[in-house]
């Protein structure tokens, strides 16, 4: 046995024996009446500190868990930023905007009208005109509807490269209508022109529809109508946002 064991050893012994007549003092004492009293409440104090130390304890672990959780909620709230700032670093270009609010000065005339004529009698306004059909515009493509395209079909475009095709042919259609729904009388002679170019190109199978041909492509969107341009509107097809009608020489270009 070494020399550390030899006194590891010792030391146990002497605090059993320290103990041992420990005990029997407290033994000595507890047959004094009124000593044992005092005992009695000192054992009831240690035994109240105990049961306080054992709520603490598990209060510590309630602590510990929750503590642990509010860091799991941390991770997934700082995964949350990141992705949000990189959805706004990398917003498609196609993606609808926000209409911008009335501009104060606006709101202030409004505000400074006359009681009377901001809340005229209905009978005193003239009768409105019924206000013409809206322009039906294509819908842009989704990323599972272009995931969905087969890939012989979309070769090298890409998905932002498709929907600013979209947004072109929409730029065609609602110039186009524009001209078609307005009084002929109020139109240059370059918009009667094409007027009546529109006007030609329906047929039965248009009416009620919106379309456009290549040459309304060119002309109000400035697009090059090249094979790449034809093979987005295969593309475009597929995925049901447009039909084809021939006729007259024409292709006509129907959104769906």
């Amino acid at each position: 046995m070494s020399h550390c064991e030899l006194e590891e050893v010792t030391k146990h012994i002497d605090d059993k024996i320290s103990f041992v007549k420990r005990l029997l003092e407290l033994r000595a004492v507890a047959k004094d009446p009124d000593k044992r009293t005092f005992l009695v409440k000192i054992e009831q104090d240690v035994n109240a500190i105990n049961g306080l130390l054992d709520r603490f304890e598990r209060y510590v672990a309630q602590q510990r868990d929750l503590l642990k959780h509010l860091k799991e909620l941390d991770e997934f709230f700082q995964e949350d930023v990141q992705n949000a700032q990189h959805l706004k670093e990398n917003i498609p270009p196609h993606m609808p905007r926000r209409e911008q609010p009335t501009a104060p000065s606006e709101q202030l005339a409004a505000s400074s009208r006359p009681a009377d004529v901001q809340a005229a009698p209905q009978e005193q306004e003239p009768p409105r005109k019924p206000s013409r059909a809206l322009i039906k515009e294509m819908e842009f493509i989704t990323v599972q509807e272009f995931d969905s395209i087969p890939q012989y079909m979309k070769g090298r475009v890409t998905y932002d490269q498709l929907n600013a095709a979209v947004k072109s042919i929409n730029v065609a259609v609602t110039g186009k209508y524009k001209i078609l729904h307005q009084p002929v009388k109020s139109l240059t002679n370059a918009s009667r022109k094409l007027h009546q170019r529109f006007k030609d190109q329906e047929t039965k199978d248009t009416k009620g529809q919106f379309f456009v041909v290549e040459e309304d492509l060119r002309d109000l969107a400035q697009l090059k109508v090249d094979k790449r341009f034809a093979g987005m509107l295969n593309m475009l097809r597929h995925c049901q946002r447009l039909k084809e009608l021939r006729g007259g020489g024409l292709i006509r270009y129907v959104l769906l």
